[in-house]
């Protein structure tokens, strides 16, 4: 499996982003009731620009353009970075410090960080070992998935509650199981996907049930209490 009409996949994915996020990010600016501030919109173009990456990526691999490939992964080194500091700042912007507990509110954006750690991690520890990259950016790219599938099932199908949050995972399960029985006569890189699998799992239940640690809560205090934003 080599991978190379995911960016087909992830264009499809990008007009999911466009419909999900429609009614309470892109129509406010039609209607004339967009009011978001500049962390909001910092986030929203650096995540863009990843998914292009997305797209651009396994498109020029199919294409054989394996130098421009290269060329636009380094860019990955400024852009990835970059897409941390909007998260941590979208994040310290909006979470209430006033919240009795602000341990599971941090959560919610930084187990997405993990999901996107591991896999780019994955991706740039075996650049050379094309099978594992690409499994490894694939991962990475689903960090993706829940944001914006949670924003089609409370924007666009009207799905709220824990109903549409699970609904919205699911689309992770779905694709990993896929995956994963796709794979199952690879030689190579054939433990990334159930690693994949195992991460979500763990952050899902600590998500859903929301398990907060001491740790955590002493750690997320201090976070929202940075002057950053």
């Amino acid at each position: 499996m080599k991978f190379q009409n995911t960016g087909y996949y992830y264009l499809g994915f990008l007009v999911v982003t466009f419909l999900g996020f429609w009614s309470s990010y892109f129509s406010k600016f039609f209607d004339g009731t967009a009011d978001f501030n500049q962390y909001f919109h910092f986030h929203a173009i650096t995540a863009v620009l990843w998914v292009g990456m997305l797209i651009i990526q396994p498109i020029l691999i199919r294409r054989k353009k394996y130098e421009l490939h290269k060329a636009v992964g380094k860019f990955s080194y400024l852009l990835v970075p970059i897409l941390f500091i909007s998260v941590a700042l979208l994040a310290n912007n909006r979470i209430n410090p006033e919240l009795e507990f602000v341990g599971p509110a941090v959560w919610i954006p930084f187990k997405d960080l993990i999901i996107f750690s591991l896999g780019f991690g994955i991706a740039i520890k075996f650049k050379n070992a094309m099978p594992i990259h690409a499994r490894g950016m694939i991962v990475a790219g689903m960090a993706l998935i829940e944001p914006v599938m949670a924003r089609v099932m409370f924007n666009v199908f009207d799905i709220q509650g824990l109903t549409g949050y699970l609904m919205a995972i699911s689309v992770d399960y779905i694709i990993l199981v896929v995956l994963i029985i796709l794979e199952r006569n690879e030689k190579k890189g054939r433990w990334v996907f159930p690693l994949a699998l195992a991460t979500f799992l763990l952050i899902h239940i600590i998500r859903i049930f929301e398990i907060n640690p001491g740790f955590w809560e002493s750690f997320s205090r201090w976070f929202v209490s940075l002057p950053i934003t």
